[in-house]
């Protein structure tokens, strides 16, 4: 096939990349690890934690997996906020060779427990904040090996006690849990360095991570993720950064790591991709704390800055943000959600760089198109294709359509996932025999090459960068006995991107909204909860009773 954006790639930008020198995932951070062994990996609350180090605490967890005698393959579950822990546990993990389970740490016990069953996860790794939603999911205690890590775990003994207390009594953002059986953190490494350590074979074909979404469906199912898909992402990044990073790329840089590194965008790009570059990674546990982002910018001079539309936004509300010094800023690069242009153009006047916006999706690990990260403004489209990377614009028989015209944005390369995990048939359905995946979402191509949305899949919702799927919620509010029927859809919201509404037939009056947010909020995670709630007496349908979500949309 033609591929117009190779002739407008930045100087010096391959076409290809060379996977050559690595035989997995792991190969590639441990050589990352021994190269930058007496670099900074990350810093989580001024502590710093060298290359070295990582390495150590993760073959330490390796070892401890391994004493498990779990099956090749394993499924480990990691529920953490941007701590320290959770890349020693994403290394020690793959190097047991078993397979990495992102969770987000805001599910509710039902969300935990399909996630869990779906996945057949042998372990989970939790931070103490999340571990009472593991004391809720039924079942758990016999289908888990739970280990548990408090928010002073490797911070060092007299820090990490005080942290602890504050988080516990002080701030109070552990809530009571009982979990017997369990380990805690500290207790798994320390059994670990006296481990015996078997390394197991690991190839470039082999899975490394199940990333859930809702893939081009709804139904959330697990996007399988080779040792070779990422890799080449890995790879992929590292030449789409380069135009930005070229004149300082022999010194060790720094990254800002605010977006949860349990998301597809950054696990790749913050922290993958962060490892592999032996950059020093500035962990932000809580990136609505906007006040402590800021002190950790001001005391650690931020060189590449990954974020969201919405943090880029309210970041900028902040005077004291507005008030740093971003001379060594090299690259801000956004993904995850639509930038909007007004944003774009306020952070290019405040902090004199661009913001370079991509695309991906938790299916293509995620980046697949990326602007020129050299370009001076924002360009309004998410890119030209990655290096090894196709991108087609097809009509609805799966042709290709010509330059301008809309179509739904297919796939191929590297970085394409294996499948969905145990789904065949839903497999079948998006990855096609020539190797395209089909993502869904509409857009089209320029005559150079330049990728532009046009719309995101039909009917999921984008809330700050996280997807939430409206047959999902629905199905959680037909369980309320009071409700009849109910439909969502995302409406254009300023500061999250879009918000979820819901409209509700009810049995009568005796239904509140107040009622209908407290039964969501008990079963779905917070940014899945709709934010407007509107009560009808019936719903759009098709002549087959189909409720019409697009002539919600268009009242």
């Amino acid at each position: 096939m033609q591929q117009p954006w190779i002739a407008n790639y930045p100087e010096g930008m391959p076409a290809h990349i060379d996977m050559g020198s690595y035989t997995s995932l792991v190969d590639l951070l441990d050589q990352a690890s021994k190269k930058h062994a007496e670099r900074v990996a990350f810093v989580s609350f001024n502590v710093s934690m060298t290359y070295r180090a990582l390495d150590a605490h993760a073959l330490s967890f390796a070892r401890w997996l391994q004493s498990l005698s779990l099956p090749p393959g394993a499924r480990v579950a990691l529920m953490m906020p941007n701590v320290a822990a959770y890349m020693v546990a994403v290394l020690g993990t793959l190097r047991a060779g078993h397979v990495v389970v992102n969770v987000n740490p805001m599910f509710t016990p039902r969300e935990l427990q399909l996630q869990l069953e779906d996945s057949g996860a042998s372990v989970i790794v939790v931070f103490e904040s999340f571990a009472h939603t593991i004391e809720q999911v039924r079942g758990c205690e016999a289908l888990l090996h739970r280990v548990v890590v408090a928010p002073g775990d490797m911070l060092g003994v007299i820090k990490g006690s005080l942290i602890n207390v504050v988080a516990r009594h002080l701030k109070k953002i552990v809530p009571p849990w009982c979990l017997p059986g369990s380990y805690r953190w500290p207790e798994v490494l320390r059994r670990g360095r006296s481990l015996p350590w078997r390394a197991p074979e690991i190839t470039l074909q082999d899975l490394a991570v199940l990333q859930y979404t809702g893939g081009t469906t709804g139904q959330p199912k697990g996007a399988m993720l080779t040792h070779g898909n990422l890799v080449a992402n890995v790879l992929q990044v590292q030449e789409v950064a380069m135009p930005a990073l070229r004149s300082v790329i022999n010194h060790p840089l720094t990254m800002l790591t605010a977006l949860p590194l349990y998301h597809v965008f950054a696990m790749t790009v913050c922290g993958l991709y962060g490892m592999h570059a032996g950059m020093k990674s500035l962990l932000v546990i809580n990136p609505r704390d906007r006040q402590a982002l800021i002190r950790i910018w001001r005391r650690y001079p931020v060189n590449i800055f990954p974020g969201v539309n919405t943090l880029f936004n309210a970041l900028m509300q902040e005077p004291a943000f507005c008030q740093l010094d971003f001379s060594s800023l090299r690259l801000s690069f956004g993904g995850g959600m639509a930038l909007q242009s007004g944003v774009a153009e306020q952070w290019e006047t405040l902090t004199g760089q661009a913001l370079i916006e991509g695309y991906g999706l938790s299916e293509t690990s995620p980046v697949v198109a990326a602007n020129p990260t050299n370009a001076k403004t924002f360009s309004g489209s998410v890119g030209l294709p990655v290096p090894d990377t196709d991108i087609a614009i097809l009509d609805a028989q799966g042709a290709g359509v010509a330059s301008g015209e809309h179509g739904e944005i297919a796939i191929r390369g590297p970085q394409v996932m294996q499948g969905y995990w145990q789904a065949p048939r839903d497999t079948a359905e998006v990855l096609r025999a020539d190797g395209f995946f089909l993502t869904g979402d509409i857009g089209w191509m320029d005559a150079r090459g330049f990728v532009y949305i046009v719309d995101r899949k039909k009917d999921m919702i984008l809330v700050s960068g996280f997807n939430v799927y409206p047959s999902e919620v629905e199905a959680v509010v037909m369980m309320h006995p009071a409700v009849i029927e109910c439909a969502v859809i995302g409406v254009a919201d300023a500061h999250a991107g879009e918000r979820v509404k819901l409209y509700v037939v009810r049995k009568d009056d005796s239904l509140t909204e107040d009622i209908v947010l407290d039964w969501c909020r008990q079963h779905l995670a917070r940014y899945k909860c709709p934010r407007i709630i509107t009560f009808c007496d019936e719903l759009p349908k098709s002549h087959v009773g189909k409720i019409l979500r697009r002539a919600l949309r268009d009242v």
